[in-house]
């Protein structure tokens, strides 16, 4: 039977490691907190009941105002590479830990409030969170579920009159998310380096106990761990570049151990495709830019394996380390293989579809309407808008087109409806495009909370075709492209 919230509630398993690595931090309560959105899909996947008013009190659990019976609140230390600069000290600012609940899965899942409050590592600032980011992080984990990414989830949104300052004033918010666990690769690091190796290594055994039990038997279990997270890592990245989507703050402490997308911030995902899309209006020298976002992952990891090293052989952490671009190769081809519809993937096809990504480029062809269209080569659907209109050289790109179609019907013994059922289920219809949000936002700013839960409804099913949603589907309106986002929130 499902449960209502305040009821038992699991101490969380971070809470078993020695006092080194937390505070017990309390929630610090809003003023009339109000929850104004609930994920029931997700609740009902951790035995919680569907409907959120069979959660007495929930506004007050979730908004930070009350304590589950037994939990004992934690904040987490950890350091971490800002832009490249190590910090010697971060920690959950404004993430505090609540409890953990297991899922339909047989996985444990950690509960924790983000912008709950301070905590002894917010670096005197408010531990609040605003309530425009906290609809984007809310929005953009659960449209990142839908799409197949590996990410952590969003249970609810709670708002409040609370006043934070911002470069404005803004309102208070609260996101309940959940994912197995928070821990990333600043935790290693923050061992590490202040050279409290015990800890380190008793860091290492609990996420290989709880999270990789296949590492632990192996000869070196930290070692074997970075080559599962260098894997992971490099499969999630990749599915990134394939729909677009730019994270835009890849610092080490916003990666997380198992390889989820963690700390939605100055996030986006291209309307126009420029291969150097930076979508943090912070990030000056672009470091964190589309196409540099492989390459970042792998300077992350490398940090990570600087991290493990007391614990492993130097050599062969750097072997790991320069598996990851065939991994990644890997990874991508499989990804982009889908996408051109293809049954498997030929060295010639890189060719392919470098040529492909040049003209997109150039033209700034909308990402994610032109793969999804790219499907009505095999089956004659009718555009709005033929596919060779969107280029600026549509001589080429009819060339592009006539090698591709020549590729593609090479292959035997396929229907070609099939392929073009196969590529509309590998790119999606709907993202959350940076004005969808920014729509959302500014309704929920005057207490209208409708379209933020119609986009969600849109996005946990992005590959269906859904009349209700068509203009989700349409590229972005001039005006979209004086948004800016940033680290602020």
């Amino acid at each position: 039977m499902p449960y209502a919230f305040a009821e038992s509630p699991f101490s969380p398993r971070f809470a078993t490691l020695p006092p080194r690595f937390f505070a017990h931090v309390p929630p610090t309560p809003l003023t009339t907190p109000q929850l104004v959105v609930w994920n029931s899909a997700l609740a009902r996947d951790l035995d919680l009941h569907p409907d959120a008013q069979a959660h007495a009190g929930i506004d007050d659990y979730l908004g930070g105002n009350r304590i589950l019976e037994n939990s004992l609140p934690l904040a987490s230390v950890y350091c971490g590479h800002q832009f490249g600069v190590y910090v010697s000290q971060l920690g959950d600012g404004r993430a505090i830990l609540i409890a953990e609940l297991p899922d339909a899965h047989g996985q444990t899942q950690e509960i924790q409030l983000k912008g709950a409050g301070p905590t002894p590592w917010s670096r005197h600032a408010d531990g609040r969170a605003v309530l425009r980011s906290s609809i984007r992080e809310y929005l953009c984990s659960e449209a990142m579920h839908g799409l197949g990414i590996p990410t952590t989830r969003a249970l609810a949104l709670v708002a409040s009159p609370t006043p934070v300052w911002r470069e404005t004033r803004e309102t208070a918010a609260v996101v309940t998310r959940v994912a197995p666990t928070f821990v990333r690769f600043g935790h290693f690091e923050y061992y590490s380096h202040h050279d409290e190796h015990e800890h380190l290594r008793t860091l290492t055994d609990w996420t290989i106990q709880h999270f990789y039990p296949e590492c632990a038997t192996a000869p070196s279990p930290a070692l074997a761990l970075l080559e599962a997270v260098i894997a992971r890592t490099a499969r999630m990245v990749a599915q990134w570049q394939a729909v677009g989507f730019c994270h835009g703050v890849m610092n080490t402490d916003n990666m997380s151990i198992l390889g989820l997308t963690l700390d939605y911030g100055p996030f986006g995902f291209m309307d126009g495709f420029n291969a150097r899309h930076i979508c943090n209006h912070s990030d000056e020298s672009g470091r964190y830019a589309y196409n540099q976002q492989p390459q970042v992952a792998l300077w992350n990891l490398n940090a990570l394996a600087q991290a493990l090293l007391p614990l492993m052989d130097r050599e062969a952490a750097i072997a790991a380390l320069h598996g990851f671009q065939a991994l990644f190769e890997e990874a991508f081809a499989s990804q982009f293989q889908a996408k051109l519809g293809l049954t498997s993937w030929q060295d010639e096809d890189w060719t392919l579809l470098t040529d492909l990504l040049n003209l997109m480029h150039a033209s700034r062809t909308d990402w994610t309407t032109f793969w999804r269209d790219l499907a009505s080569v095999h089956d004659g659907r009718p555009l709005t808008t033929p596919l060779r209109d969107r280029f600026v050289d549509r001589d080429t790109f009819d060339a592009w087109l006539v090698t591709y179609q020549t590729r593609a019907g090479a292959q035997t013994g396929i229907n070609p409806e099939d392929v073009a059922t196969g590529m509309r289920a590998a790119n999606p219809l709907y993202v959350l495009r940076n004005h969808l949000a920014e729509t959302a936002i500014r309704m929920a700013q005057q207490g209208d909370f409708a379209e933020v839960k119609r986009l969600l409804d849109c996005l946990a099913q992005p590959f269906n075709e859904r009349p209700e949603y068509a203009s989700y589907a349409e590229p972005a309106p001039d005006w979209a492209a004086d948004l800016s986002v940033s680290c602020s929130s």
